[in-house]
């Protein structure tokens, strides 16, 4: 028998509960640590070929659309936005979707996110060799999109490790979120999150490019076996469905409902 649902609990204003701070925001303009980016060093790719490979990666429409250069104007370092706990953002999502707690905003917030992290940059692995540096990441100041100011990568055939790197790229960005929220959201449920996102992301770009099925099923489950990812789920098949172990909270959404891969659905 399959786990029992949830009862849906509301808050009786029906609007989202007060914010919880449980944590000092990062200071603002904090960026992520350099140490987080092994990418950075030899090996560098031209930004020539960067800048190819993350706009050829972005015709594949939705979360792989990552802009690259352009004016500097509607753009922030995503360093400030984690410093503020992300909160514009989450809050619109707890508007749009009448959320009753603060938490549902923030995770499907950094859902959507982590989604925008792990596409553009699985993508450019797989299909262009190269891992980009996301280190200087902006969002823009009107909503989630991001950009790179400047391309950069590395040729990952000069990395030991790739899924590494790329691992070390989009985790640090999700830690540096995670550590200035200002909402209690279970650390789990975000990496659950994490690892949704980029099962996703693979299952999207497996349905774009079929014939990527073996590197692409390997190089997931390798981030799947990798530092925080750990134990978030299991890929359960060969078209990359996941069961993941955790609940990213949406079904507690007035017009919500358990998501394919949650750990509630039947």
């Amino acid at each position: 028998m399959g786990p029992r649902r949830r009862p849906r609990r509301r808050a009786a204003t029906g609007h989202p509960r007060p914010v919880r701070h449980h944590a000092a925001a990062p200071r603002p303009g904090l960026l992520i640590r350099a140490e987080e980016y092994p990418v950075s060093g030899g090996g560098q790719a031209p930004p020539a070929d960067v800048t190819a490979a993350l706009r050829d990666v972005a015709d594949l429409g939705g979360f792989f659309v990552l802009r690259v250069g352009g004016p500097d104007a509607g753009w922030q370092p995503l360093g400030h936005s984690y410093a503020r706990g992300f909160t514009d953002l989450a809050d619109a999502v707890a508007r749009r979707h009448r959320a009753p707690e603060a938490r549902i905003g923030v995770s499907i917030a950094q859902l959507g996110h982590a989604a925008r992290l792990w596409s553009p940059a699985l993508a450019c692995l797989l299909l262009h060799g190269i891992v980009p540096d996301l280190a200087r990441l902006e969002r823009a100041v009107d909503g989630p999109a991001l950009r790179l100011p400047r391309p950069a990568g590395v040729d990952a055939g000069r990395l030991p490790s790739p899924a590494r790197a790329l691992y070390a790229q989009v985790t640090g960005h999700l830690d540096a979120l995670a550590a200035g929220l200002r909402v209690k959201v279970a650390p789990r449920l975000l990496d659950g999150n994490s690892a949704s996102a980029l099962v996703e992301a693979a299952r999207a770009l497996l349905a774009a490019r079929p014939t990527l099925r073996e590197p692409l099923t390997a190089l997931t489950t390798e981030l799947l076996g990798t530092g925080r990812l750990v134990g978030t789920g299991d890929i359960t098949g060969p078209e990359l469905t996941f069961r993941r172990r955790s609940c990213c909270l949406y079904y507690r959404a007035p017009e919500g409902s358990n998501c394919g891969d949650c750990c509630l659905a039947r």
